[in-house]
């Protein structure tokens, strides 16, 4: 039943399937769901999990019902089709990922670990990074094509620039979050885009979505980094137990869903099928800022976003260092090394959750205050090293893999002031 499907699926190449609409249409829909969530059952890890993706390719009946089976990763935990990696996490645990960074050409590719064992280097290729320095600042190109990573690959999907000293980031995004509206887009900026270079299907903007800051080391003391990500486009209340993120990408193109199934070759040997997608580039203003102040004066009626920041690790008298638990995730003592958890909120917003807080202690067991505090101090995103050359990097709700891989990708940035 499965057998056209299964046969364009060749060489990690998913190719489009030419088959007769009427022939899989007239199958009984309730035998057609069993079909597939018997199939998405059995099939829960990749490579096999290409099978999933190979039915929702057959036809728009498949491709319909598999959209209704095939489960976010925040509930399933899985990442399945190229939309999940732009969709949060799971709540109930990690994403576990790894990074291979190649020195010689600045080159940085993110992995999803199909085993336990630390320093395995089979995984399922998920981004693609590259580095390029500037006079003024570093720009980093992040793609679903780990051949070309361009901005003028079809698989551009946001992009990363810092400053000069290394202390700020700011994370861009082709897709616009849900409060769009309040952030800067360079849709409106000044350079001219050539016609050439943008295709009638997207759109040419690029919305910061988050902001990473890295405190000063004036003295120049020995010690931990100190950082701070504020995600514009997640609001403060994702981390409380019943928060969510709104406006979450249904896909990673704004144009027809069957157009997120195409996939190319990679030349990476861990990659079992590379995401390659209809994007188009576009030219980008210079960075000018990170987001709009329009939203700091209506504060009010506006969400305050979620700042995370770095768990503060502790001294090690017998190791004589700086140590974090990182439960045998991370094996190789270094400065890039971090975890990050929700940041408390500022005291205006605190002064109201008290409030609140005291009004359901009357009417709540007390176990409401202990759980909220427990949500907070769960580690969001955790990075780190295990070999030469190679990172860990495990993230979890409300973070997607390309926000947790933009925000890593700030640690392998030289920070002068801040060492």
């Amino acid at each position: 039943m499965l057998g056209k499907a299964l046969e364009a699926y060749q060489d990690g190449v998913l190719r489009p399937v030419v088959v007769d609409q009427s022939s899989w249409v007239g199958l009984p829909p309730e035998l057609l769901r069993d079909v597939m969530r018997r199939l998405e059952e059995g099939e829960s890890t990749w490579p096999s999990r290409k099978d999933v993706v190979a039915c929702a390719a057959v036809c728009r009946t498949w491709r319909e019902i598999c959209k209704d089976i095939v489960q976010s990763p925040e509930i399933c935990g899985k990442l399945t089709f190229p939309v999940s990696l732009k969709q949060p996490g799971p709540r109930d645990g990690l994403i576990q990922c790894f990074i291979k960074r190649g020195k010689s050409k600045l080159t940085y590719y993110l992995y999803l670990c199909l085993s336990p064992a630390v320093l395995s280097e089979n995984g399922k290729f998920l981004l693609a990074a590259k580095r390029n320095r500037r006079a003024t600042c570093t720009e980093y190109i992040i793609s679903v094509d780990s051949k070309n990573i361009s901005r003028s690959s079809n698989g551009y999907v946001g992009k990363m620039r810092s400053n000069f000293l290394g202390t700020k980031f700011i994370v861009y995004d082709t897709q616009p979050p849900y409060n769009a509206g309040s952030l800067i887009s360079c849709q409106h900026g000044s350079r001219q885009i050539s016609s050439r270079r943008v295709s009638p299907k997207l759109p040419t903007g690029s919305y910061p979505i988050a902001q990473v800051k890295y405190e000063l080391n004036v003295l120049g003391t020995r010690g931990p980094r100190r950082m701070q990500c504020t995600m514009h486009s997640i609001p403060a209340s994702a981390v409380d137990p019943e928060g969510v993120v709104p406006g979450q990408p249904e896909q990673l193109l704004p144009g027809p869903f069957e157009e997120s199934f195409r996939s190319t070759n990679t030349s990476s040997r861990f990659s079992f099928m590379d995401r390659s997608l209809d994007f188009s580039s576009s030219r980008f203003s210079e960075l000018s800022g990170s987001t709009n102040q329009q939203g700091e004066d209506d504060g009010e009626t506006k969400e305050r976003p979620l700042v995370l920041r770095n768990k503060v690790p502790r001294w090690h008298e017998q190791l004589q260092c700086w140590c974090l638990n990182f439960r045998g995730r991370v094996t190789v003592a270094s400065v890039k090394n971090f975890q990050l958890i929700a940041a408390p909120q500022p005291a205006a917003a605190s002064s109201e959750s008290s409030q609140l807080e005291q009004q359901q202690q009357q009417t709540q067991p007390s176990t409401s205050s202990s759980s909220s505090t427990s949500d907070h101090e769960k580690v969001i995103l955790q990075f780190g090293k295990v070999a030469k050359d190679m990172f860990t990097m495990d993230y979890r709700y409300p973070l997607s893999a390309f926000q947790a891989f933009a925000i890593c990708l700030t640690s392998f940035d030289t920070k002068l002031a801040c060492e």
